[in-house]
């Protein structure tokens, strides 16, 4: 049974929904890395420690985030917004000019995010016009500092 639920309404109502913003990373079989903005990051588990994220299937770096192995999550500070920006934006180079060094399974990790995962990925599964990727957390590090949110089609950070 398909929902005659208006796709406008349900993305608006999705948007009261405050949350975090992570850049998924992950390297090709070459070894290139590859990512892209994401907000629909979730933790799953703690035993063992599991996250998911979800990837367009219609994403230029689909391909590469569903044949790999490992993907990283990167949780971006509050002033990264450009760097969300970046990797939101249609394009195929959207590392160039960021710094990163490859975590422990070689994921790429961003230089000054908030927090690092380093996943392998254990199961992917078909939803709708996303592939939900399921990983175990390899490795995490965490560094100082405020979140940059989302919430109602806008970038937000934590009033002090």
């Amino acid at each position: 049974m398909s929902s005659d639920l208006d796709s406008n309404l349900f993305r608006r109502a999705c948007s009261m929904f405050a949350t975090g913003i992570t850049i998924a990373t992950t390297c090709d079989a070459e070894g290139r890395p590859h990512g892209l903005t994401a907000n629909s990051f979730s933790s799953v588990s703690l035993e063992p420690p599991l996250v998911l994220v979800c990837i367009a299937t219609r994403s230029a770096v689909h391909e590469a985030f569903y044949s790999s192995k490992h993907y990283g999550i990167n949780i971006l500070a509050e002033d990264q917004q450009a760097l969300s920006n970046t990797f939101a934006a249609a394009g195929e180079d959207r590392f160039r000019g960021v710094s990163w060094t490859p975590g422990p399974l070689g994921s790429p990790w961003l230089d000054r995010a908030l927090a690092h995962f380093d996943c392998r990925t254990v199961e992917r599964h078909p939803a709708g016009d996303h592939t939900i990727l399921l990983g175990e957390v390899f490795a995490v590090r965490i560094e100082p500092g405020a979140p940059l949110l989302y919430f109602s089609s806008a970038y937000h950070t934590l009033k002090k």
